[in-house]
Protein backbone atom coordinates (compact mmCIF):
# COMPACT_ATOMS: atom_id res chain seq x y z
CA UNK A 1 0.00 0.00 0.00
CA UNK A 2 2.99 2.13 0.16
CA UNK A 3 4.07 2.12 -3.57
CA UNK A 4 0.30 3.10 -4.38
CA UNK A 5 -0.38 6.40 -5.11
CA UNK A 6 -2.30 7.70 -2.17
CA UNK A 7 -6.39 7.99 -2.17
CA UNK A 8 -8.81 8.64 0.73
CA UNK A 9 -9.82 4.86 0.83
CA UNK A 10 -5.80 3.79 1.33
CA UNK A 11 -5.71 6.20 4.23
CA UNK A 12 -8.82 4.74 5.79
CA UNK A 13 -7.29 1.78 5.37
CA UNK A 14 -3.68 2.51 6.95
CA UNK A 15 -5.60 3.98 9.74
CA UNK A 16 -7.42 1.07 10.04
CA UNK A 17 -4.38 -1.22 10.07
CA UNK A 18 -2.65 1.40 12.47
CA UNK A 19 -5.77 1.02 14.70
CA UNK A 20 -5.44 -2.57 15.04
CA UNK A 21 -1.75 -3.41 15.94
CA UNK A 22 -1.81 -0.24 18.57
CA UNK A 23 -5.07 -0.28 20.28
CA UNK A 24 -6.20 -3.81 19.54
CA UNK A 25 -2.92 -5.61 19.76
CA UNK A 26 -3.28 -7.33 17.13
CA UNK A 27 -0.14 -10.17 16.12
CA UNK A 28 1.88 -9.25 13.36
CA UNK A 29 1.30 -11.91 11.48
CA UNK A 30 -2.46 -11.02 11.70
CA UNK A 31 -1.51 -7.78 10.52
CA UNK A 32 0.40 -8.65 7.74
CA UNK A 33 -2.46 -11.31 6.65
CA UNK A 34 -4.86 -8.02 6.88
CA UNK A 35 -2.83 -5.75 5.16
CA UNK A 36 -1.88 -7.93 1.92
CA UNK A 37 -6.13 -8.79 1.80
CA UNK A 38 -6.65 -4.82 2.12
CA UNK A 39 -4.29 -4.33 -0.55
CA UNK A 40 -5.75 -6.75 -2.92
CA UNK A 41 -9.28 -5.16 -2.45
CA UNK A 42 -8.28 -1.74 -2.40
CA UNK A 43 -6.39 -2.14 -5.45
CA UNK A 44 -9.57 -3.48 -6.90
CA UNK A 45 -11.94 -1.10 -6.05
CA UNK A 46 -9.13 1.87 -7.45
CA UNK A 47 -9.24 -0.12 -10.83
CA UNK A 48 -12.88 0.39 -10.58
CA UNK A 49 -12.32 4.39 -9.93
CA UNK A 50 -13.32 3.85 -6.40
CA UNK A 51 -11.46 6.11 -4.25
CA UNK A 52 -13.20 7.17 -1.31
CA UNK A 53 -15.05 5.11 1.62
CA UNK A 54 -18.13 6.84 0.65
CA UNK A 55 -18.56 5.71 -2.68
CA UNK A 56 -18.11 2.14 -1.94
CA UNK A 57 -21.39 0.03 -1.92
CA UNK A 58 -22.19 -3.19 -1.29
CA UNK A 59 -22.28 -4.42 -5.02
CA UNK A 60 -18.39 -3.43 -4.69
CA UNK A 61 -17.74 -5.85 -1.73
CA UNK A 62 -19.94 -8.26 -3.98
CA UNK A 63 -17.87 -7.78 -6.88
CA UNK A 64 -14.66 -8.41 -5.04
CA UNK A 65 -15.61 -11.32 -3.35
CA UNK A 66 -16.53 -12.85 -6.59
CA UNK A 67 -13.34 -12.26 -8.20
CA UNK A 68 -11.34 -13.96 -5.24
CA UNK A 69 -13.43 -17.07 -6.50
CA UNK A 70 -12.94 -16.52 -9.99
CA UNK A 71 -9.27 -15.58 -9.74
CA UNK A 72 -8.66 -12.70 -11.96
CA UNK A 73 -5.37 -10.35 -13.32
CA UNK A 74 -3.53 -13.88 -13.47
CA UNK A 75 -4.48 -15.12 -10.04
CA UNK A 76 -5.78 -17.64 -9.11
CA UNK A 77 -8.91 -18.50 -8.06
CA UNK A 78 -9.15 -18.66 -3.96
CA UNK A 79 -10.86 -21.71 -2.32
CA UNK A 80 -14.17 -21.03 -0.15
CA UNK A 81 -12.12 -20.94 3.16
CA UNK A 82 -9.67 -18.23 1.59
CA UNK A 83 -12.09 -15.93 0.52
CA UNK A 84 -13.73 -15.99 3.92
CA UNK A 85 -10.85 -14.74 5.22
CA UNK A 86 -10.37 -11.85 3.29
CA UNK A 87 -13.92 -10.80 3.34
CA UNK A 88 -13.23 -10.96 7.27
CA UNK A 89 -10.54 -8.28 6.58
CA UNK A 90 -13.07 -6.24 4.44
CA UNK A 91 -15.16 -6.48 6.77
CA UNK A 92 -13.27 -5.26 9.46
CA UNK A 93 -12.37 -1.97 7.91
CA UNK A 94 -15.58 -0.90 7.00
CA UNK A 95 -16.98 -1.67 10.51
CA UNK A 96 -14.06 0.38 11.38
CA UNK A 97 -15.25 3.34 8.94
CA UNK A 98 -18.57 3.36 10.03
CA UNK A 99 -17.54 3.55 13.51
CA UNK A 100 -15.17 6.87 12.83
CA UNK A 101 -18.29 8.29 10.65
CA UNK A 102 -16.40 8.16 7.42
CA UNK A 103 -18.77 5.90 5.63
CA UNK A 104 -21.92 3.55 6.25
CA UNK A 105 -20.85 0.01 7.19
CA UNK A 106 -21.60 -1.64 3.29
CA UNK A 107 -20.06 -4.87 4.15
CA UNK A 108 -21.85 -6.01 7.10
CA UNK A 109 -24.72 -7.96 4.73
CA UNK A 110 -22.28 -9.42 2.68
CA UNK A 111 -21.99 -13.50 3.77
CA UNK A 112 -18.96 -15.64 2.91
CA UNK A 113 -18.99 -18.27 0.33
CA UNK A 114 -20.15 -21.41 1.31
CA UNK A 115 -17.14 -23.82 1.96
CA UNK A 116 -17.13 -26.77 -0.53
CA UNK A 117 -19.05 -29.54 0.28
CA UNK A 118 -17.25 -32.39 0.97
CA UNK A 119 -18.44 -35.99 -0.67
CA UNK A 120 -19.12 -38.88 1.84
CA UNK A 121 -16.23 -41.34 1.60
CA UNK A 122 -17.05 -44.36 0.16
CA UNK A 123 -14.87 -47.29 -0.57
CA UNK A 124 -15.62 -49.86 -3.63
CA UNK A 125 -17.15 -52.99 -3.08
CA UNK A 126 -14.19 -55.21 -3.28
CA UNK A 127 -13.03 -53.16 -0.58
CA UNK A 128 -15.94 -53.51 1.78
CA UNK A 129 -16.38 -57.38 0.83
CA UNK A 130 -12.00 -57.78 2.01
CA UNK A 131 -13.37 -56.15 5.52
CA UNK A 132 -16.19 -58.17 5.73
CA UNK A 133 -14.10 -61.14 5.13
CA UNK A 134 -11.41 -59.88 7.81
CA UNK A 135 -14.03 -59.68 10.27
CA UNK A 136 -15.15 -62.64 12.29
CA UNK A 137 -13.57 -65.85 12.51
CA UNK A 138 -12.51 -68.17 15.19
CA UNK A 139 -11.59 -66.11 18.02
CA UNK A 140 -13.95 -65.03 20.73
CA UNK A 141 -16.31 -61.77 19.89
CA UNK A 142 -15.52 -63.02 16.09
CA UNK A 143 -19.64 -63.72 15.31
CA UNK A 144 -20.20 -60.44 16.68
CA UNK A 145 -17.82 -58.60 15.33
CA UNK A 146 -18.99 -60.24 11.73
CA UNK A 147 -22.66 -59.67 11.86
CA UNK A 148 -21.99 -56.14 13.50
CA UNK A 149 -20.02 -55.11 10.45
CA UNK A 150 -22.52 -56.84 8.31
CA UNK A 151 -25.52 -55.25 9.52
CA UNK A 152 -23.37 -51.82 9.96
CA UNK A 153 -23.23 -51.92 6.16
CA UNK A 154 -25.95 -54.13 5.41
CA UNK A 155 -28.67 -51.57 6.15
CA UNK A 156 -26.72 -48.51 5.86
CA UNK A 157 -27.29 -47.65 9.67
CA UNK A 158 -25.90 -44.80 12.08
CA UNK A 159 -23.17 -46.25 14.25
CA UNK A 160 -25.73 -44.62 17.39
CA UNK A 161 -28.83 -46.71 15.79
CA UNK A 162 -26.60 -49.92 15.43
CA UNK A 163 -25.78 -50.05 19.17
CA UNK A 164 -28.99 -48.85 19.94
CA UNK A 165 -30.61 -52.39 18.24
CA UNK A 166 -32.34 -54.46 20.45
CA UNK A 167 -33.97 -58.05 20.09
CA UNK A 168 -37.39 -56.50 19.62
CA UNK A 169 -36.05 -54.51 16.54
CA UNK A 170 -35.16 -56.98 14.98
CA UNK A 171 -37.10 -60.01 12.79
CA UNK A 172 -34.94 -62.41 11.17
CA UNK A 173 -37.52 -64.67 9.64
CA UNK A 174 -39.42 -61.24 7.85
CA UNK A 175 -35.86 -59.98 7.10
CA UNK A 176 -36.23 -56.84 8.48
CA UNK A 177 -34.73 -54.39 10.82
CA UNK A 178 -36.08 -51.19 13.04
CA UNK A 179 -33.84 -48.22 13.43
CA UNK A 180 -34.59 -45.54 15.48
CA UNK A 181 -32.81 -42.39 13.90
CA UNK A 182 -32.43 -38.43 14.75
CA UNK A 183 -35.21 -37.59 17.08
CA UNK A 184 -36.06 -41.55 17.54
CA UNK A 185 -37.45 -41.57 14.23
CA UNK A 186 -38.32 -44.63 13.59
CA UNK A 187 -37.58 -46.65 10.27
CA UNK A 188 -38.27 -50.03 9.04
CA UNK A 189 -35.17 -51.90 6.33
CA UNK A 190 -34.86 -54.96 4.84
CA UNK A 191 -32.00 -56.73 5.91
CA UNK A 192 -29.86 -58.54 3.21
CA UNK A 193 -29.44 -62.53 3.20
CA UNK A 194 -25.83 -62.28 4.16
CA UNK A 195 -26.38 -59.87 7.27
CA UNK A 196 -29.76 -61.93 8.49
CA UNK A 197 -27.23 -65.50 8.32
CA UNK A 198 -23.99 -63.37 9.94
CA UNK A 199 -27.09 -62.44 12.66
CA UNK A 200 -27.90 -65.76 12.90
CA UNK A 201 -25.12 -67.18 13.75
CA UNK A 202 -24.52 -64.61 16.65
CA UNK A 203 -27.98 -64.61 18.26
CA UNK A 204 -27.73 -68.41 18.95
CA UNK A 205 -23.76 -69.40 18.98
CA UNK A 206 -22.18 -66.31 20.91
CA UNK A 207 -24.49 -63.99 22.23
CA UNK A 208 -26.50 -66.16 25.13
CA UNK A 209 -22.42 -66.53 26.94
CA UNK A 210 -22.43 -63.14 26.56
CA UNK A 211 -25.56 -62.31 27.88
CA UNK A 212 -25.14 -64.61 31.16
CA UNK A 213 -22.41 -62.62 32.09
CA UNK A 214 -24.30 -59.81 32.08
CA UNK A 215 -27.61 -58.31 33.83
CA UNK A 216 -30.03 -59.05 30.91
CA UNK A 217 -29.74 -56.21 29.02
CA UNK A 218 -31.89 -56.35 25.79
CA UNK A 219 -28.75 -54.97 23.50
CA UNK A 220 -28.51 -57.06 20.58
CA UNK A 221 -24.50 -56.49 20.56
CA UNK A 222 -23.11 -57.15 23.38
CA UNK A 223 -19.95 -56.31 25.20
CA UNK A 224 -17.24 -59.35 27.21
CA UNK A 225 -19.01 -58.37 30.08
CA UNK A 226 -22.77 -58.42 29.22
CA UNK A 227 -23.52 -54.95 28.63
CA UNK A 228 -24.15 -52.97 25.20
CA UNK A 229 -21.86 -52.23 22.93
CA UNK A 230 -20.53 -48.64 23.41
CA UNK A 231 -20.02 -46.38 20.19
CA UNK A 232 -16.47 -46.63 20.59
CA UNK A 233 -16.36 -50.47 20.71
CA UNK A 234 -17.77 -50.47 17.32
CA UNK A 235 -15.21 -47.92 15.87
CA UNK A 236 -12.61 -50.48 17.24
CA UNK A 237 -13.77 -53.37 16.01
CA UNK A 238 -14.29 -51.62 12.45
CA UNK A 239 -10.56 -50.48 12.69
CA UNK A 240 -9.14 -53.81 13.22
CA UNK A 241 -11.08 -54.82 10.83
CA UNK A 242 -10.01 -52.71 8.28
CA UNK A 243 -6.44 -53.26 9.25
CA UNK A 244 -6.50 -56.96 8.84
CA UNK A 245 -7.90 -56.45 5.73
CA UNK A 246 -5.31 -54.02 4.46
CA UNK A 247 -7.20 -50.79 3.84
CA UNK A 248 -5.81 -47.81 4.32
CA UNK A 249 -6.93 -44.68 5.59
CA UNK A 250 -9.50 -43.79 7.82
CA UNK A 251 -12.21 -46.11 7.84
CA UNK A 252 -15.30 -45.02 10.09
CA UNK A 253 -18.99 -46.67 10.30
CA UNK A 254 -20.07 -43.93 8.55
CA UNK A 255 -17.38 -44.93 5.90
CA UNK A 256 -19.67 -48.09 5.24
CA UNK A 257 -22.88 -45.95 5.73
CA UNK A 258 -22.27 -43.85 2.86
CA UNK A 259 -20.93 -46.85 0.71
CA UNK A 260 -24.14 -48.59 1.35
CA UNK A 261 -26.04 -45.15 -0.65
CA UNK A 262 -23.62 -45.22 -3.15
CA UNK A 263 -23.40 -48.53 -4.04
CA UNK A 264 -27.41 -48.96 -4.42
CA UNK A 265 -27.36 -45.59 -6.36
CA UNK A 266 -24.85 -47.17 -8.66
CA UNK A 267 -27.12 -50.07 -9.16
CA UNK A 268 -29.79 -47.98 -10.11
CA UNK A 269 -31.72 -47.76 -6.82
CA UNK A 270 -34.01 -44.37 -6.96
CA UNK A 271 -32.51 -41.71 -4.96
CA UNK A 272 -35.71 -41.43 -2.77
CA UNK A 273 -35.75 -45.10 -1.92
CA UNK A 274 -32.37 -44.56 -0.64
CA UNK A 275 -33.86 -41.53 1.26
CA UNK A 276 -35.89 -43.46 3.33
CA UNK A 277 -33.22 -46.40 4.00
CA UNK A 278 -31.12 -43.95 5.00
CA UNK A 279 -33.37 -42.12 7.34
CA UNK A 280 -32.53 -38.93 5.55
CA UNK A 281 -35.86 -35.92 6.59
CA UNK A 282 -34.84 -34.52 3.40
CA UNK A 283 -34.03 -35.74 -0.19
CA UNK A 284 -31.36 -32.46 -0.42
CA UNK A 285 -29.24 -35.05 1.95
CA UNK A 286 -29.48 -37.78 0.25
CA UNK A 287 -28.23 -36.02 -3.31
CA UNK A 288 -24.81 -35.81 -1.85
CA UNK A 289 -24.24 -39.25 -2.72
CA UNK A 290 -25.33 -39.04 -6.50
CA UNK A 291 -22.48 -36.53 -6.69
CA UNK A 292 -20.26 -39.24 -5.39
CA UNK A 293 -21.22 -41.18 -8.53
CA UNK A 294 -21.08 -38.42 -11.07
CA UNK A 295 -17.45 -37.56 -9.56
CA UNK A 296 -16.62 -41.39 -10.53
CA UNK A 297 -17.82 -41.39 -13.82
CA UNK A 298 -15.84 -37.82 -14.66
CA UNK A 299 -13.12 -39.85 -13.34
CA UNK A 300 -13.16 -43.28 -15.26
CA UNK A 301 -14.03 -40.79 -18.36
CA UNK A 302 -11.43 -38.74 -18.18
CA UNK A 303 -8.72 -41.54 -17.59
CA UNK A 304 -10.35 -43.77 -20.47
CA UNK A 305 -11.33 -41.61 -23.10
CA UNK A 306 -9.27 -40.44 -25.78
CA UNK A 307 -10.33 -37.61 -26.12
CA UNK A 308 -11.54 -36.53 -22.57
CA UNK A 309 -7.94 -34.38 -21.64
Amino acid sequence: MDDAPPTPLRDAATSWLHHLRVERGVSANTLSAYRRDIDRYVDFLAADGIAAPQHVQECHVEAFLRSLREGCEGRRPLAASSAARTLVAVRGLHAFLELEGAAEDVAREVAPPAPARKLPKAIPLVDVEGLLDAAGGDRPGGLRDRALLEVLYGVGARVSELTGLDLDDIDIAARAVRLFGKGRKERVVPLGSFAADALAAYLTRERPDLAAKGRGTPAVFLNRRGSRLTRQSVYDILRAAAAAAGLEGDISPHTLRHSFATHLLEGGADVRVVQELLGHASVTTTQIYTMVSVQQLRETFAAAHPRAR
